[in-house]
């Protein structure tokens, strides 16, 4: 897989840009965080010997997702988190639930990692990540799921634009 130096620096700096993402009070910060995190994965994905995916993590997510969740947000004039109260004075329910849920998926991922320490005996299978090979997956076994991401993304855009019309009428009146 690589260098479990190089591993374990890039898994600090993906953990410490999720949480950074998510505790930002500011939005535009918390979606720069984010560019953070997907550079991080895009370049995970370079150590396991798939340029094309870690391109397609860059190019789509950090380029042009990130475009979009910024226009977005200036659009809506959302900069500033108002009114959300924060996570210490937040409902107790969510906090056990939260804690409950953070100790579960690291018992979960302690399991896994101690499962996988065995015998080591294992090669890896050699997976096709060329572009052809992902295309003709995508496009022949995943049609639905991709069809029905590009109708998510289209009422997402329909919606923006409801969004700042409204605003726009509201302003002129």
């Amino acid at each position: 897989m690589g260098n479990p130096i190089v591993f374990l620096i890039l898994a600090g700096v993906a953990i410490v840009a999720a949480i950074m993402m998510v505790t930002s009070r500011n939005a535009v910060y918390s979606a720069l965080w984010l560019v953070l995190n997907f550079s991080a994965i895009a370049i995970f994905y370079l150590l396991l010997n798939a340029p094309f995916i870690a391109m397609v993590q860059i190019t789509v997510y950090a380029g042009a997702i990130m475009v979009l969740f910024l226009f977005v947000i200036m659009l809506l004039g959302a900069e500033q988190l108002r009114g959300v109260t924060a996570a210490i004075g937040g409902e107790r329910w969510q906090q056990v639930l939260a804690v409950f849920s953070g100790l579960l998926l690291l018992g979960t991922m302690g399991i896994l990692v101690f499962q996988g320490m065995g015998d080591g005996g294992d090669t890896a299978v050699t997976i096709n990540s060329s572009p052809a090979a992902l295309g003709v997956r995508l496009f022949e076994v995943y049609t639905f799921p991709f069809e029905l991401t590009g109708i998510l993304l289209l009422a997402a855009m329909i919606g923006v634009a409801i969004f700042s019309f409204k605003k726009k009428k509201k302003e002129e009146s």
